[in-house]
């Protein structure tokens, strides 16, 4: 009887043994099984904005997303799933799902720091040397602008020589029309003056004729 007894003692433990070492790898096969819907939002660590576009990746694998406009995001995990958050001016982060989850639903708002890289100035100029550059620079011509252009067309000489050669318009040849139909009505019923017998006409005719307006009336033509 004692024999017998040390002998089922014996293969209870043995047998205990062994269920206690499986029951791990059993635990462990139900962990990685279990599905969760991970959802939640990529944020700025300094304004708490959202960053838009991020990779949600679980590591090693292709699984995954990414953040909409609003950083949120939402897909199929498992338990234990290594997350790693990216985006493009930011630090990279990390997150494990937890094992002791007891839903099918998980959320989490993952914090980016800002990854701010500062390059040294560089200034491209397109002359090799600076000889080559002062000798471009006296030599450049500048456009004119706006207030350039209107200084040189109000230049006196330029306006008289236009206004000479241009045709009259039709207000014009209105207003002299009316100023001739005026003086006829001015002068009805008498002899319109002769100013062949005006010294004051005379006098502007031999002021313009020493002062070369006639010249060069004669020359432009």
């Amino acid at each position: 009887m004692n024999k017998k007894f040390i002998f089922f003692s014996l293969a209870l433990f043995f047998f205990s043994s062994i269920s206690a070492q499986q029951n791990p790898a059993w635990q462990d096969k139900n962990v990685k099984n279990h599905l969760v819907q991970f959802s939640g939002v990529v944020v700025e660590g300094d304004s708490l904005r959202p960053v838009p576009y991020a990779s949600v990746i679980v590591k090693n694998t292709n699984r995954g997303t990414i953040s909409d406009y609003f950083g949120y995001f939402s897909f199929v995990a498992q338990l234990m799933d290594t997350i790693e958050f990216t985006a493009i001016g930011y630090n990279s982060a990390r997150y494990i799902i937890p094992d002791t989850l007891t839903t099918n639903n998980y959320s989490l708002i993952q914090v980016l720091r800002t990854d701010t890289v500062y390059l040294k100035e560089t200034e491209v100029y397109p002359w090799p040397t600076k000889e080559q550059f002062k000798s471009a620079f006296l030599a450049l011509q500048l456009p004119e602008d706006d207030l350039a252009r209107a200084e040189k067309n109000m230049v006196r000489a330029d306006m008289k020589e236009r206004m000479i050669g241009m045709a009259n318009d039709a207000s014009f040849n209105y207003l002299n029309t009316m100023q001739q139909y005026q003086s006829k009505l001015y002068y009805a019923g008498q002899l319109p003056p002769n100013n062949l017998l005006n010294p004051i006409a005379w006098a502007k005719f031999i002021k313009a004729w020493k002062n070369g307006d006639f010249k060069n009336k004669n020359n432009k033509k």
